[in-house]
């Protein structure tokens, strides 16, 4: 049997593994800053409740990728502090993020993550690397059907032209 053919955890990560969960890190942290941020400029409750979950499950991903990244050596990225509440109010009008943007917003990282999730699992050869970026893609595909349905309750949701194929022989 070769080395990769034990218990994975024991297996080395290959360079693509390291560069890929190293990489999926700092977009987290940097994302977890950024949705506290967007936070502040929030209006609405539901889309409030939407971004705590979002930071919650950033929170989980980066304790997880920073266990797997200590545990083989891997120095991590730098993480940005922490940024505090603001009142809405104190934000003026007009450099406040309106809750569509916000939503926008969201909805293109969700869509990114889950490509960043599948690049990184394409390129593991430890199976639990894998299954860790599995889950990540699982939970980000369970989000992302979350704030679809809150942009069509809300109606933030602005759909491209819709294709309405029409027999004119009828």
């Amino acid at each position: 049997m070769g080395i990769l053919s034990g218990n994975p955890k024991e297996e080395p990560m290959h360079y693509g593994e390291v560069f890929g969960t190293w990489s999926f890190l700092m977009a987290g942290k940097g994302m977890v800053a950024g949705y506290q941020t967007l936070k502040n400029h929030a209006g609405d409750e539901d889309l409030n409740k939407f971004i705590d979950e979002l930071i919650q499950n950033g929170l989980q991903e980066i304790k997880q990728l920073e266990e797997l990244l200590k545990e083989n050596g891997v120095g991590l990225p730098p993480t940005p502090p922490e940024r505090p509440n603001a009142c809405i109010e104190d934000i003026p009008v007009g450099a406040r993020y309106q809750d569509p943007e916000i939503s926008a917003s969201l909805t293109r990282d969700i869509a990114g993550g889950l490509v960043a999730c599948s690049q990184v699992i394409g390129q593991c050869v430890r199976e639990d690397i894998a299954l860790m970026f599995g889950q990540f893609h699982m939970q980000k595909a369970a989000l992302g059907g979350k704030l679809l349905r809150l942009n069509k309750e809300k109606g933030w949701l602005i759909p491209p032209p819709l294709h309405q194929h029409k027999n004119e022989d009828c």
